[in-house]
Order: structure tokens, then sequence, then C-alpha cells
């Protein structure tokens, strides 16, 4: 660049910074304020308006951590005001911003003196139309939240901020002032042309003609405003620059649709009592963006933050309500909440699905067919069918754009999950979803998108997100004059739908990615935050449970099946879903609510089982075994109830160097600290642990991830490692049937208690594991070095499994270091295998080893973490975890093994009789139920969620035990689809193909 030219950039920058942005106010005047602070958690607005207000001035020091203070604005619009057309009278805020991103600092909600919502006010968007005249009246409320910036400057140090019982009670903010003022409209269009073309200048390259035309025509305009007055040649200014803006794009220039939306994180950096407030001031900002600007086009996703202002604030639905109908403000998404896709079970995906989609259709009409997860950490290979079952078939991300190794290849393609299932997908060039239609986003989006060539458009989300905010006028600003602009993409305000029919309709082959869509990044939030992944895994198995047995009441007792408390206690599973809960990466306050969250959701399922149990049986004396299980437990058959077989202890034998557990299917020798150095396989004749190696073996890594603490493993932490060989206590003993071999160990500030149980009639190895964790930014993992060759490990996710190289041939392989299962993983060879199924454990790294010359596989699980932000004690404290090992294993037996381990029997007292059959029978190799309700309508049909586990072809029966006269395949919404079943005589048969999943719905029992 020519020097001349850079002393030209920076003139213009500065007075585009400087003179302009000072003139922009033609008139400022301070309003009369008084303040009333909340002494704990918000209020509603008819209690804070009752209360007692005391004066406020510019300059206070206000807000403690977390709190509400309420400030109530009056004045007068000044007389001598003229109120001309290029001017717009607003109300002027600041609680004391910086200049940082919203959503992590103060904000305020605006309300009318009569309990209307008008905006939110955040740093970036701080003001609020008037539609008032000279001389009358200013009578508002601020409802000013004093949220702590937990982030600050992003250098993730820990901080007491995230728990309000250790954030202090000093404020925060000093109030700078809270104003009405003249806005110069033709100084903000004047600022708005200047921001446009600048940053289109800064983009161009230096040889490009269109650069030395736009930097000249910003020089030659400066150089005939007048600083002082800049008010009054704004009009002429804008004339100058009018040829620059009005010369049209290039025929073959990007198309951008842009759509506007925020991303509100349902809980992160703030509570969730917090988010329903921000869900109020971002969809009031965006309503009044829909009343000013014709084409503007707001999207927002998560039926719960819809139900969450319904329920808070039922005139601003009703006015949200009116916006839908009118096309302008778009429900998109169709789940209940953003949620993380890797951990949440199959079931719990579809019901993202069934509650978000019934939510959206139930108030206003619309079904949503697309699925918007920008910031999901990865994407489960199950998605697509589930979406596909759900009725979606379109499909938005974002956050692959994060890979820390490998660039994702494409941005428009088909996304084909493991049953062969394809769904057009999109994953926005621009590389962000919290987009501000800036020049640099712009280019960004043109030159690197991967289809260029095969087709010419993609989405960029645009508004302030994370914390909300949504787009602002500025934004909009941009969006308009970059519609047919030389030199940039063609922009369009637009919305998914649009965007999807145009692209698919653009490039009808587009590639296909198969498999799961890992994300090279935030690798740890399959560990993080142990007590809500356990949570989730529990409720999970407690809904199955709640909703079998109430079937069951239902249809043999005619009982009245709870739907109501049902699909509330699914809906506060949901919720714990989201993105930013279950992966344990928010602050201290959020962990503590979910985990409170899920021991209600626990209590009210159990109570919820013994009622339905009792009215099957009868009340009396007897105690009975339920098994929820598709597999037969200790001799009880699938889903009924009985009494399970008695099991005996394993022989024990101790020497001075050794201790043995047999039976008659298993060695399992231990050395003299308790590590596993053998595990014979009697029917096999074979050794699974590699000789010189110790299997259950616990190992202790130093775990300081660059950035994101909560997030982030990085491939460093495997060089620091120390295994845990200290033994304070080794004891062997008989309990419940079992024989037991416990060790006690001490490391660093945190102590473990290992237990190893066998009884004489199962061929499975449990494993329980008891940590008192005081750690400090550490990592524990358990390893099993089994001796099998493999290049392959295969992991359970949603309806099915997956299997994923072990090995580091190429860039791909070697950033995929830490993966998730959920109930089990298998590893082996061809005729020989085995399973490991866990109680709540979803990060593993599997990788080959070599030792005395030969290969081996090493299986780790990942059991504790211990990152200091955002949450100062994650993980602290006593934890709980279980595992069956099972040798000599195939797929089959894995899947087995890993409902054993999460659907045990449950014991119920207090009923008449101690055995009852099951409502269905199913005969199949592979083909599971995984969900028996009754259909949502309440209708009384009796609805079962099926999928075919082995990822084989497979015939099915299902023989169902109530009288019913009809049979039909429904979608995951329980709408009947095109395809026929067969059903003669009370039997059900179908094929089905490798994963497939199907919905079959049963007539109600006549």
């Amino acid at each position: 660049m020519h020097k001349d030219e850079k002393f030209v950039e920076a003139r213009i920058k500065r007075f585009l910074t400087h003179k302009l942005s000072e003139a922009l106010y033609l008139r400022r005047h301070d309003l009369t304020l008084e303040a009333w602070v909340v002494p704990d958690e918000p209020v509603s607005f008819s209690e804070a308006v009752q209360q007692l207000y005391s004066p406020i001035s510019p300059g206070d020091q206000w807000g403690k951590p977390w709190g509400t203070t309420w400030m109530r604005v009056q004045g007068i619009v000044p007389s001598d005001w003229e109120l001309e057309k290029q001017v717009q009278l607003e109300l002027e805020v600041d609680l004391g911003f910086s200049q940082a991103q919203p959503g992590f600092q103060a904000e305020a909600l605006v309300w009318t003196k009569d309990g209307e919502v008008i905006k939110g006010l955040e740093p970036r968007n701080r003001t609020v139309k008037l539609n008032l005249q000279a001389g009358d009246e200013i009578f508002l409320y601020l409802e000013a939240a004093s949220n702590p910036d937990v982030g600050r400057d992003w250098s993730y140090r820990s901080t007491n901020m995230g728990d309000k019982a250790t954030a202090g009670i000093d404020p925060q903010y000093q109030l700078k002032h809270v104003q009405v003022a003249l806005l110069d409209l033709n100084v903000w269009n004047l600022i708005q042309d200047f921001e446009v073309l600048f940053g289109l200048l800064q983009q161009l390259s230096e040889s490009e003609p269109r650069r030395q035309e736009i930097l000249r025509g910003l020089e030659r305009t400066i150089e005939g405003l007048d600083p002082d007055s800049i008010s009054s040649g704004a009009i002429s200014a804008r004339a100058v620059l009018a040829p620059l803006l009005a010369s049209p794009a290039h025929a073959s220039a990007h198309r951008i649709h842009a759509v506007g939306h925020a991303h509100i994180d349902s809980a992160w950096l703030w509570p969730i009592r917090e988010t329903r407030r921000k869900v109020a001031r971002t969809f009031s900002n965006a309503l009044t963006l829909i009343d000013q600007v014709p084409d503007f086009v707001f999207v927002a996703s998560s039926a719960q933050q819809y139900q969450w202002v319904k329920e808070d604030y039922p005139e601003l639905f009703g006015r949200i309500r009116k916006a839908v109908k009118g096309g302008r403000f778009v429900p998109t998404g169709g789940m209940w909440v953003e949620a993380d896709s890797n951990i949440p079970s199959g079931e719990s995906l579809t019901r993202q699905f069934l509650e978000g989609k019934r939510f959206f259709m139930e108030e206003f009409g619309i079904e949503p067919v697309d699925i918007w997860l920008p910031d999901s950490f990865g994407y489960s290979a199950a998605l697509p069918q589930i979406a596909k079952h759900a009725g979606s078939k379109w499909f938005l991300l974002q956050k692959i754009s994060w890979n820390d190794t490998n660039v994702f290849p494409h941005h428009t393609f088909l996304w084909e999950g493991i049953d062969g299932t394809q769904v057009f997908t999109h994953f926005p060039p621009a590389d962000t979803y919290n987009s501000a239609i800036s020049a640099a986003e712009l280019h960004r989006a043109e030159s690197r998108f991967a289809e260029s060539g095969f087709t010419n458009t993609s989405l960029l989300p645009f508004g302030w997100g994370d914390g909300g905010g949504g787009p602002t006028r500025e934004m909009v600003a941009a969006g308009e004059r970059t519609y047919n602009l030389e030199g940039s993409p063609r922009v369009e305000f637009s919305s998914p739908s649009r965007f999807f029919q145009i692209a698919e309709s653009e490039y009808s082959n587009p590639p296909v990615w198969v498999g799961e869509l890992y994300l090279e990044f935030h690798r740890a939030t399959s560990i993080t935050q142990a007590p809500i992944k356990l949570g989730n895994r529990l409720g999970e198995r407690f809904m199955r449970e709640v909703e079998l047995w109430w079937t069951t009441a239902a249809v043999q007792k005619n009982a009245t099946y709870p739907a109501q408390a049902i699909r509330s206690l699914w809906q506060k599973l949901l919720l714990l879903q989201f993105h930013d809960i279950l992966p344990g990466t928010s602050i201290t306050w959020v962990h503590q609510e979910a985990i409170q969250m899920h021991q209600e959701i626990r209590d009210s399922a159990e109570a919820l089982v013994q009622e339905a149990v009792t009215l099957c049986l009868g009340t009396g004396d007897q105690s009975v075994q339920l098994n929820s299980s598709p597999f037969s437990l200790r001799g009880i058959n699938p889903l009924s109830a009985g009494q399970p077989q008695v099991y005996k202890p394993a022989r024990i034998s101790q020497s001075k160097s050794e201790t043995l557990l047999e039976n008659r299917y298993l060695k399992v020798v231990f050395n003299s600290v308790g590590h596993v150095t053998s595990i014979f396989d009697k029917g096999a004749k074979r050794e699974v642990v590699p000789q010189g190696l110790v299997a259950n073996l616990l190992q202790l890594h130093v775990d300081t991830p660059s950035v994101w603490d909560a997030w982030d493993i990085d491939r460093s932490y495997k060089h620091m490692v120390t295994d845990v060989n200290q033994v304070e206590h080794l004891e062997t003993f008989e309990l419940s049937g079992k024989s037991v071999l416990r060790v006690s160990r001490k490391f660093g500030n945190s102590s473990v208690i290992q237990e190893v149980c066998l009884s004489n009639e199962d061929d499975a190895i449990e494993i329980n594991l008891e940590v008192d964790w005081e750690e400090s930014e550490k990592l524990l993992k358990l390893a099993f070095p089994f001796e099998v060759q493999t290049l392959n490990a295969t992991s359970e996710i949603q309806y099915g499994h997956l299997s994923r190289p072990i090995h580091s041939n190429t860039s791909w392989d070697v950033a995929r270091f830490e993966t998730v299962a959920h109930r089990w993983v298998h590893v082996g060879e061809p005729d020989y295998g085995i399973a490991l199924a866990n109680s709540s454990s979803y990060g593993y790294d599997i990788t080959r080893g070599r030792h005395e010359g030969k290969n081996y596989t090493n299986l780790r699980v990942s059991i504790l973490r211990a990152p200091n932000f955002p949450d100062l004690v994650s993980d602290r404290g006593r934890h709980k975890f279980s595992f069956l090992l099972r040798v000599g294993s195939n797929i089959a037996t894995a899947i087995r093994t890993g409902y054993e381990m999460n659907v045990p029997l449950r014991e119920i007292s207090g009923v008449a009789v101690d055995t009852s059959a099951a409502l269905l029978e199913i005969v199949s190799t592979s083909v599971i139920a995984e969900s028996i309700k009754l259909a949502d309508d309440g209708s009384g049909d009796v609805v079962v969620r099926l999928y075919e586990s082995q990822g084989i072809r497979s015939d099915f029966m299902m023989q169902t035990k109530f009288n019913s006269k009809k049979a039909w395949l429904t979608d995951a919404l329980e709408r009947e689809v095109a395809e026929e079943i067969d059903f003669r005589a009370g039997v059900i048969r179908a094929d089905f193909t490798p994963f497939q999943l199907r919905t079959v719905r049963i007539s109600r029992p006549t």
C-alpha cells in the first residue's frame, strides 16, 4: 500500500470514530432518576412499581453482582426542541457499559408506566425511540440487571462471580447517564454509509480500481465537511457517497441470505432465571426492528424460550404471536432447546423435536422443518435419521468452524447418518453465528465458500448472541447498503426456509459427508461436571420407566395416564440438555441448580413409578422387581415384573503377592497393589490383559488447556501422567452374592476406593469407583489395556453405534483424540471382542499401543476433570462410577451389557402380587423398544419407539398383550406415515434395515 493511502485510511478512520460519532446527537437533556434495589431475586413489574424509590444520579455506583435495580425515569421533552423530519427523539442510556459484547454485563428492560415491555438495553443497543412531542411527559421504568462480566477479558482466570453466594455485594457499575436526546438521522445515515464503504475498502486488494474509487470518495467527503458543523453538511456529504453506494454488484457476486437472530444460551455465564429476562429483552428488540424495517425478518429457536416469555411476559408474547402470523418473527429449529447432540440419548433428542415442534404448532400453527444448532459442540451421526423421523429436512450448523486441526471441506452438503438418511445441510462460510454484516464477514463468506462454482448462495446469521441482544439498527443498515453493492456480495434479508429452498434448487447434487461431525475443539465437554452427566443418564432411565409402567397401568387397569406430569418432567430434563448445561461449561450457579433439578426429576419419577406399579399389582405386603430393560435380567423377562434369580459369590483365593477371583467363566488376578494383571476367559481359553501390563489402572494427568478451561483438553496432556499405585488398604469380602476386592488409595489431595466384583453365575466383571476429588487442573483416567489387535473401536451413540479409527494415519485421526460414547464401548478382533459398559461416563480415548514387540488396544475412560473456569469448584467432591466388563463379547453382547448397566432391576414394595406380565413381547435378534408410552393426543393409543441396534438387517415381530384393532407407523410426532406395517391377530411384523428408527402406534385397547 502506498504511504499516502495509509495516511488517508487512518484519517478516515479517525474522522469516523471521533468526529462523526460525536455529532450523532443534536441535543441532550438529563432526566430525573429514582431507584429501588430488589433485595434478592427479580420481582414482577406490578410488585416493583409499588416500592419506595430513592434518588439516583449519574456517577453513582449501583448494582451488586446478580442484583436487580428498578429505575424510575421521569421528565419532560424540552419545549424548545424542534422535532423535525430528519431528527428522532430517543431515550439514550449508559448504565456504565463497557464496549464489550452485549449479554455479558449490565442490561435493562424498558417498561412503560402501564407495564408494557418496550425493548432491551445493552452496550451496543442503548436507545429507545420515543413517539412524543415537545413538552410531553416522559415516564418509564428500567429493570436493570447488574450481571457481573464473568468472562471479563477472556483470560479464563478463576472467579468467584459464578455463584451468588460468593460473588459479594460490592457495586459493579457506575451510572453514566439516562437522557432524552435528539438523534440527527442525516448524521446517523452518514455514519452507516462510511462504515459500509470503509469496511469494503479494507477488503479490496490494492490493485482493484474499486478500492481507489472508494478511498478517494471518502477522502473527498471528509475534506468537504466542517468538523464543527457536521450536521449541516451531512446531506451534501451523503450525496458525494451516493454514487459509490449506487454502483451495482457484479452478476457473479456471491449471494448472502442474512437471517436476523440472537443466539441466547439458555444458561451459561448466567443462571436460567437471567436467561428468562434476556429472552424478553432480545425479543422486544426484534419486535422494534420489525416495526421499523419492512423487510427485516427475525428467527428464534428453542420452544423453551418462547414458553418463558408466555409465562413471564404474556403481553409481549401476544405481540410475538402477531409477528409470527405476519411472517416476520419466525420460529426455527423445532427443538425444545438448542441441545448438546453428543450426550443426550436418542429418545431425548427425539423428545427435543416432539416437545419443540408441538409447542410451535400449538401456539403458532407452524412446524419448523429446519434444525438450527449453530453452537453445539459437535454433531452426532444419529442426528440425520432423528431429524427426518421428526419431519425435518434441513440442518444448519456453525461450530465446526472452530476446528483446531482440519478445515471442514464443505459449506453446503448432504449429511448422511448411520442408517443412510441424508439431510440437506449448510455451514455458513462467514464462520460466525454472531455476524454484524460487516464487510470482513461478507468477504470471508465469499472467499471461503467451498462450493463456489457449483452454487453461489450462503446464509449469514446476524445479531449479537450468546448472551442475547440480537440485531441492531446498524446491522440492518449495513444489510440494506450491501443489497446490491459493487465489490461486495449481494445481501438480502431472509429466513431459513427461504434460503434452504433456494439453496436446494440451485444445488441438485451436493457432496456427501458420512458419519459424525466431530468438533476438533471442546473435547472435554463429554467429561466435565460428572454429576450433571450422571443426572442426565438417570433422568433418561427414570423417564423410560415412568412411561412404561404408566402405559401398563393405563392398558391393564384403565388408569388415567398422568400426561401433563410426564410432559413437565420431560421438559425439565430437555432444558438441562442445553449445550452449556449438560456439557458442564457454565458457572457454579447453573451447575448447582441443574443438580437440584435432576434430583427433583428423579424424586417425581420415583413416586410416579410407585403409583403406577401399585395400580397394576394392588396394595399388599409383597415386593417385586421391575425389569424395564428390553433384555431378560436375572430370570425376569423384558418389560415385566417378577423375582430375580439368586447369585452366589465367586471363589476368592489370596497369597502375599496375588489375589484371585474366579467363577466358571473367568479368572481375574490382582497384584499386591490391587491392579488387574490377568483376566483369563475360560471358554475361549484366552488371556485378555497383555503380559507385563495392568488393567483397572487409574492415571492422573496435568490438565491445563491453553484456552476454554471447562471445554478443552489439549493433546499435550498425555505427556504429563502419573499412575495411581499407592495403597492405603486392600481387602476381600463377600456381599450381596458377589465376591469383592476393595482397594483404598490416596493421591494428591484426593482419595479413591476401587472395587472389583464377581459373582459365580455372571460372566461380567463389575467395577466400582468412589472418588473424593479435590484436585485442581487435573484429569483422572481409568485404563484397560487389552490383548486385541484392531484398527477401530465401536461406541454406542443414539439409536445405534459408530466405529472410529484408533490409529493416527491422517490429521483427522490425530485430531480425534477424545471421543464420546453412550452406554458402552467395544474393541475386538473379528471373532473376539471386549465390551465395557458404564453408568455415566461419556469420554474415552482408545488407542493402539505396543508392548514387548506386540500391539495391543488401550481403552481409557475419562473419569473426572478439575477446571477452574467458569466454575471455580467444578467437580470437586464425592463421585461414584460403575462399569461392567464383558470379555468374549460381540456387539450384541455389548448392547445387552449397556442396558444391564443402565436399566437395572428396581424393587417396589407394598404390592399385592410379586409378578406381572409384559404389555408387549418382542421377538427379534436386534430390534429394541426404546420407549413405550401413550400417544400425546390423549387418544389412549400405545406408541412404541423401535430401532435396529446392531447395524444389520433384521426380522421383527411384536405381540401385543391387549386387544387392539389397528397398528400403523408414524413419525416421531406420532403422525401416520405412508409406509404400511403388517398387523394381524395382535401381531406386528416388519423388516428393519441397519439402524432403522421407527415408531409404531397401536390403537387403544378395546
